[in-house]
């Protein structure tokens, strides 16, 4: 009798390669992601949104090595910090201790499978993680935070949001993006090459605008739904799941 060794579903194979690709980088991000100032402004504008409160347990989605989570922790009960990366959730909770923060929890888990007790928690947050993601797999997971979130909570997806040009701001952003790249000279020249394949491919990023997002917000049931450009590409959108 003859065996074959079962293919990995598109879903476990953009899992495995995220995992590699964000295990490869954990300790630059973590250099990089505090002094860029882009990336404060967002991180700033997701905490923010979530209007945290003291009596609040949060649960922060991509958690990378903890930049929306250690500024989360302070204001709220607790903290559980999700990233498919061991190394991320490694340096997070060394960060944590660092910083004395003794209520955050950290899983190495994909957001894709993650499961969470229904009515469990206060607070979704996830912050430039989400564009990672198949398209398939962001409405679900929205879907999914609305049924975790008690009423009243709160869903805040911060990331990197356009189209393809579908609208003048997706053109000036990316405009924008081509013009830095153009300026840096051949270096510019191969990025512009290798991410218009990613881009057109929907491989490693695949973005959709601000309209999409709240798209799924209504679609999964949220209420009060807001959205706002933060800083270049990057823009907040929230939700609050209604009471009752």
């Amino acid at each position: 009798m003859s065996t074959t060794t079962p293919t990995p579903s598109s879903a476990g194979r953009n899992i495995a390669r995220q995992r590699r690709f964000w295990t490869s980088r954990a300790s630059s991000w973590d250099h990089d992601a505090s002094s860029n100032p882009s990336l404060v402004k967002v991180v700033e504008a997701v905490i923010e949104a979530a209007a945290p409160r003291a009596s609040d347990e949060a649960v922060d989605l991509g958690c990378g090595s903890g930049q929306v989570t250690l500024g989360l922790a302070p204001k709220v009960r607790s903290v559980v910090a999700v990233d498919i990366s061991e190394k991320m959730i490694e340096l997070l909770v060394g960060n944590a201790r660092a910083k004395g923060v003794e209520n955050v929890s950290g899983l190495a888990e994909p957001v894709e499978s993650l499961a969470l007790m229904p009515g469990s928690v206060d607070i979704v947050v996830t912050n430039y993680a989400l564009h990672h993601l198949r398209d398939s797999d962001k409405p679900a997971l929205v879907k999914s935070a609305y049924t975790w979130l008690r009423p009243g909570g709160r869903l805040v997806v911060g990331d990197m949001m356009f189209g393809r040009g579908g609208d003048s701001r997706d053109r000036e952003i990316i405009a924008s993006k081509l013009g830095l790249l153009v300026k840096k000279g051949p270096g510019g020249w191969w990025r512009i090459a290798k991410n218009a394949g990613r881009y057109l491919l929907r491989y490693q990023e695949r973005p959709v605008s601000m309209a999409a997002w709240q798209k799924m917000f209504e679609a999964a049931g949220f209420q009060q739904i807001e959205a706002r450009p933060v800083v270049n590409e990057a823009a907040v959108v929230v939700g609050v799941k209604p009471p009752g």
